[in-house]
């Protein structure tokens, strides 16, 4: 017999990611829960977010700054510096690929962390931290590759869900700075959506004013999910 319950459980205070004086904790639903896809499906569309098998939204005692977002695909429209970066990576070929392991992404996510985030734990990432970061036996996970001329120089791990694309993590080539690569990827993710008649691209949180957040806000028009409602900010 199939349960509609599920259970919650919170996280023990930890560091903040995004601000160095505060503490933080999650709510994450029972990873042993026998209907994960679909519950997951569910979730996305109610601001939850996934990390390898774990399905979570930030529960902090004293801050409530992650706000949920997303981009309505068919009301969205690239501004000048958005079709800039189109133009810059036309020479980029897309593919949506089965998400899994190769030494060639690993490579390229090693590089990546090793230029975004030095001295941050993440730098030091094993091949088995790869697949429990990026994907999961149940999930919906396709890897979108960026090739310039054959190289890969970008993979995007997204979640296909049923309303929508959720953007789980990009790594990129730190050497090909000046293309923009990471904007690139949430607007091939946009198209990819359009294409498939997905309403929506989930962005994971937003943080205004964040400097390592607050470039969501440039997809115009984004909904933020307050007070259990899909709204603009």
């Amino acid at each position: 017999m199939r349960s509609d319950v599920v259970r919650l459980f919170q996280t023990l205070p930890h560091p903040c990611g995004y601000f160095s004086e505060r503490t933080a904790q999650n709510l994450v639903i029972d990873p042993s829960a026998p209907e994960l896809p679909r519950i997951y499906d569910l979730a996305v569309q109610r601001g939850y977010r996934r990390a390898g098998g774990h399905i979570y939204h930030p529960q902090c005692h004293a801050c409530r700054a992650c706000i949920a977002c997303r981009i309505p695909v068919a009301r969205f429209r690239p501004d000048r510096s958005q079709r800039r970066c189109l133009s810059r990576n036309a020479d980029v070929e897309v593919r949506i690929v089965p998400a899994t392991y190769s030494d060639e992404y690993f490579d390229l996510y090693q590089r990546y962390l090793r230029s975004r985030h030095p001295g941050g734990g993440m730098d030091d990432a094993l091949p088995e931290d790869f697949g429990r970061f990026l994907y999961t036996a149940w999930s919906p996970t396709r890897f979108i590759e960026f090739r310039l001329r054959g190289a890969l120089v970008g993979v995007a791990a997204t979640d296909f869900c049923s309303t929508g694309l959720s953007a789980v993590y990009t790594f990129f080539d730190p050497d090909q700075g000046t293309r923009g690569l990471g904007t690139f990827a949430i607007l091939s993710q946009v198209e990819i959506a359009r294409e498939r008649a997905l309403p929506h691209v989930y962005l994971g949180f937003w943080i205004d004013g964040h400097p390592k957040m607050d470039y969501k806000a440039r997809y115009r028009p984004l909904e933020v999910l307050q007070g259990g409602a899909w709204r603009e900010p």
